[in-house]
């Protein structure tokens, strides 16, 4: 699904070397690598405050604790995305509210987020899926008039944008009240291990974020919040300083990946081929194709998958089940009837190999091993 090491390769110098460097300076945690990656992510990004963190999932649960986020309060969140979003809800003892999605984007359903909306909503958590980002202008526009906060769960858009209704391009991740990301090693911007990040405009947010981040200490021994250990460590800092410069033109190699992809699938029937957000709202380079996810209908999508793979091509299901049916996260309060995109999705979406180093010659023999199967 990934070529880490190709993509390795073209870098290996620099990775090898910043390395070392930081295993000769013995800087292991919270070093000179790490402040200086949070420097330029902040520029990168255009926003006022980065807080690295161990890992994608831990910076979700932390951007809730620095929220002051209680016990009890509903937390909205799109039923159709991986389980790290709706774990940190229910691990911090605060009430999970699923919600269908858009059929063509995968995201957030805004219409579904207005009426699952109640007194005890205190949270929005749009996930921009599959590197698309969700509508942040209507996401924005409902936390207004609630009083919400937005939590933008950025693990898989890395470098996206989103053009406002007014023209403005901004950054995923800097939109809402908060935003967090993973740098898992398949992800778009990936170290070689774990790592995360929390960004934020709000300086107050920023300062109690830094504290929670490092056992609630911001002076040595003195714990002024309750905290966990969550610390980006400084090898995987400049792994990630070595990649973010590239960043931009990996994600670019991604768009065209998937434009090559879409071509390919042009007029096949039983394909839906994903969205790239080119409409009113969005400009074309908005979408950074964390996964090229298409719909096949009329079709047996797990024999495709095993077709795929006897003739060894790579393939994933994200995801197969919803959110609501896991075990973890039944709820009484949920009925089937409300969650009718997802439940269609899971059984026809089909992710295909998506990377910095696609050539030509694999995408043909990708695309034409799946219309052969889809058509046959």
């Amino acid at each position: 699904m990934v070529d880490l090491k190709g993509q390795y390769e073209k870098i290996k110098d620099q990775v090898n070397k910043s390395v070392l460097d930081v295993i000769e300076s013995t800087a292991y945690i919270n070093g000179p690598e790490v402040h200086q990656f949070q420097k330029e992510l902040e520029e990168y990004l255009g926003v006022k405050h980065v807080i690295p963190c161990a890992n994608g999932t831990d910076a979700l649960q932390i951007a809730m604790m620095g929220l002051g986020l209680q016990p009890g309060d509903e937390v909205i969140t799109a039923d159709f995305t991986f389980a790290a979003t709706v774990e940190v809800i229910a691990l911090l003892g605060l009430t999970p509210v699923l919600v269908d999605v858009d059929p063509e984007s995968f995201n957030i359903d805004v219409e579904a987020i207005k009426k699952a909306i109640t007194p005890k909503t205190k949270a929005i958590v749009p996930v921009h899926l599959f590197g698309l980002a969700a509508n942040m202008d209507e996401i924005m526009e409902i936390a207004r008039q609630h009083n919400l906060f937005v939590i933008e769960d950025n693990a898989q858009a890395i470098g996206g944008y989103y053009t406002t209704k007014t023209g403005k391009k901004l950054k995923t991740g800097t939109i809402g009240d908060v935003g967090s990301t993973s740098f898992f090693p398949s992800k778009n911007l990936g170290c070689y291990g774990d790592g995360g990040a929390i960004f934020t405009n709000n300086d107050d947010l920023a300062h109690t974020v830094r504290g929670i981040v490092n056992h609630g200490m911001y002076k040595r021994y003195h714990h002024d919040v309750v905290g966990v250990n969550s610390r980006l460590d400084s090898i995987q800092a400049t792994i990630l300083r070595a990649k973010l410069p590239h960043l931009d033109s990996y994600n670019k190699a991604r768009r065209e990946a998937a434009k090559k992809y879409t071509e390919a699938f042009s007029g096949i029937e039983n394909i839906c081929t994903p969205s790239c957000g080119c409409d009113a709202q969005h400009s074309c380079n908005c979408h950074v194709f964390h996964q090229y996810t298409l719909k096949v209908k009329n079709t047996d999508r797990d024999a495709l998958v095993q077709h795929l793979n006897e003739n060894g091509i790579p393939c994933g299901v994200y995801y197969p089940i919803p959110l609501h049916l896991q075990k973890a996260y039944a709820d009484s309060r949920y009925k089937e009837e409300d969650f009718m995109i997802t439940n269609q999705l899971v059984k026809e979406v089909i992710s295909l190999p998506m990377h910095t180093e696609l050539d030509d010659e694999q995408i043909q023999f990708i695309t034409q091993t799946v219309i052969n199967f889809v058509t046959k």
